[in-house]
């Protein structure tokens, strides 16, 4: 039995991060018992979702991953999606790079991964060239979201604002609601649903439920995420009930760069 242990870079705010992905990964124990998953996290301040927190809130990266090589993880995770896609297109590779520099200066020799990064590989990964996606966010910072998005080579065929701007009443929505949300959505072009496109919002339970009923893959940056965290550390990304993105039958990504 092997105990691997994930860094996570998080809001100060974010409430669903750390008990999403745990949960996401708790499946996949009950599945691959021999594989064990222990989590460490280091905040950064952050209380509204908007342009000036969100930069505020970039600006104490270094600090969070000094406290993050201190504890030696496997991988680390960076998880606020829209707080790199907010800084213009291709960010996640620079917000990944920064964490990597100052986790070698440490000696610290794990992988990063970001939420943002993660789901356009995600996204690459179903082979998906079209999109619709549910956000959060106010209608602005949606459209960065869904700008950044297509910058990568994917179109955002419909999104949807459910314009929540306080960071924790955002963890506070029930994932349930997402079923009935997505039927607002026109998904006659999409190859895929990103029900959440934020690690903030929770989706989990509706992951599989919301794949059967639109017969398209669905993914959320948390289910993202969690491919990209089982990929970096050589694990197959085996996790049952979670979507066809964690479903064991993908190859593992490269990392996703701006083209």
């Amino acid at each position: 039995m092997t105990d691997h242990h994930i860094g996570l870079i998080v809001p100060s705010s974010n409430l669903t991060m750390e008990t999403e992905l745990p949960r996401i990964l708790r499946l996949r124990e009950s599945a691959v018992p021999e594989d064990r998953f222990v989590f460490h996290s280091s905040r950064m301040r952050m209380q509204h979702v908007t342009p000036e927190q969100l930069r505020a809130m970039n600006a104490q990266t270094e600090r969070a991953a000094l406290e993050l090589a201190d504890a030696r993880p496997d991988v680390v995770a960076t998880a606020c999606l829209v707080a790199i896609m907010a800084q213009g297109t291709g960010y996640h590779c620079t917000a990944e790079d920064e964490i990597t520099t100052v986790l070698r200066a440490q000696g610290a020799q794990a992988p990063v991964v970001s939420s943002a990064g993660a789901l356009l590989d995600g996204i690459k990964a179903l082979g998906a060239k079209r999109v619709a996606i549910i956000t959060p966010y106010m209608k602005p910072l949606t459209g960065l979201v869904a700008n950044y998005i297509e910058d990568a080579g994917i179109e955002v065929v419909d999104a949807l604002s459910l314009e929540v701007p306080d960071n924790l009443a955002v963890a506070r929505l029930d994932p349930a609601d997402l079923l009935d949300h997505l039927r607002r959505l026109d998904l006659s072009r999409a190859d895929a649903l990103v029900l959440s496109a934020c690690v903030q919002m929770p989706s989990l339970p509706s992951i599989q439920p919301a794949e059967d009923a639109v017969g398209l893959p669905v993914l959320s940056a948390a289910t993202a995420t969690a491919y990209r965290i089982l990929t970096a550390l050589g694990l197959p990304p085996h996790v049952p009930g979670a979507g066809s993105l964690l479903g064991g039958r993908l190859p593992a990504p490269a990392r996703s760069a701006p083209e």
